[in-house]
């Protein structure tokens, strides 16, 4: 690996926080229930999020079932004028990140309930993906700050790809994570996989440039995307950093780029990379260069959609950057300190 920057570890249901979560007053404000029922689970869930807000004393303003996600913006923006001050949001990342756009530099506090087939945000704040868990994050109260990319001006709360995960992306349709839900990730994978080209990709960090032939790029502000790959075992959602890694192409260091050798070299890098993963044991891969940096400018040849958490967004060139502390969110309880 090519490595400029360090990490810190972490497993799957830790919250990637730096600063634990803090209590706010009992009384928050009224709050309003948005949920995106063409998410996977929301149909299901509109009621249940309701029905366990209400057990737990979150007192409801409004509650709506969206139908038509396009209704989501002029909904948030009313629920603001009308005095909510939780908005709570059920949907996929997809609902979330769209949410968080309309949110920021509002006097607000963000709550998760994780209805989608990823839900990497819910992971990175270590909510558990049910409706009661979600519901008993929002009900205890505490509160962090968190970071927000800019892809272009475009926030995002997770990650932002080009290369592979894009094209990945692109072949997730919504029947398909219906029907099979996790399974849907792989399964779209192991298709583009076969098809998938290298590209050149010049990055300008913070301090340094690097040129590469790449397979995929991943520009993550949290610690997960892609259903629960990591970017980084030391990313954290409030480390005000960009974590950045490239898988680069063997088959163009070896010269057999374009030929089916290298695509097969191609091609098994891939699927190795892909297996670490999960676990962040990619950034120690021979063929990953891993960067953390406040801002990153993108250029490719030839030009990539540029995907952030689920949705294509634009084209290559783009300019990311972090934005510190830019949104409140529920997140679980800090762990009692042991004596």
């Amino acid at each position: 690996m090519r490595t400029l920057g360090a990490g810190r570890g972490g497993s799957t249901l830790e919250t990637a926080l730096i600063a634990p979560p803090r209590r706010r007053a009992l009384e928050d404000g009224p709050a309003v229930l948005v949920v995106n029922t063409k998410s996977r689970s929301g149909r299901e869930a509109f009621e249940a999020a309701r029905a366990a807000l209400s057990a737990r004393g979150v007192p409801l303003l409004s509650c709506h079932a969206l139908t038509q996600p396009r209704r989501l913006p002029r909904v948030l923006a009313d629920a603001v004028a009308r005095g909510a001050r939780r908005i709570l949001v059920g949907g996929g990342d997809g609902t979330v990140s769209f949410a968080a756009c309309q949110l920021l530099g509002r006097d607000v506090t963000l709550g998760v309930v994780p209805l989608g087939t990823g839900n990497d945000f819910a992971r990175s704040l270590g909510i558990q993906d049910t409706v009661e868990a979600a519901c008993d994050v929002i009900a205890e109260g505490y509160t962090a700050r968190v970071d927000v990319g800019l892809a272009n001006g475009r926030p995002f709360l997770n990650a932002a790809s080009l290369g592979l995960a894009t094209a990945i992306a692109k072949r997730l349709n919504k029947k398909l994570k219906q029907r099979i839900g996790k399974l849907a990730y792989p399964v779209a994978a192991a298709t583009q996989l076969w098809e998938h080209q290298p590209f050149r990709v010049r990055l300008q960090a913070d301090s340094q440039a690097l040129e590469l032939e790449a397979l995929q790029l991943v520009v993550g502000n949290g610690r997960y995307h892609g259903a629960g790959n990591m970017v980084a075992p030391g990313a954290a959602l409030d480390d005000h950093r960009l974590h950045v890694y490239a898988i680069t192409a063997p088959s163009a260091e070896s010269g057999r780029e374009g030929t089916s050798l290298g695509q097969l070299q191609d091609m098994s890098t891939l699927a190795r990379v892909a297996l670490s993963l999960r676990r962040g044991e990619h950034v120690e891969h021979p063929s990953v260069t891993y960067l953390r940096t406040s801002r990153l400018y993108v250029e490719s040849e030839p030009v990539q959609e540029v995907n952030a958490d689920g949705e294509l967004i634009g084209r290559t060139p783009m300019r990311f950057e972090v934005v510190p502390s830019a949104l409140r969110v529920y997140a679980p309880a800090p762990a009692p300190v042991a004596h």
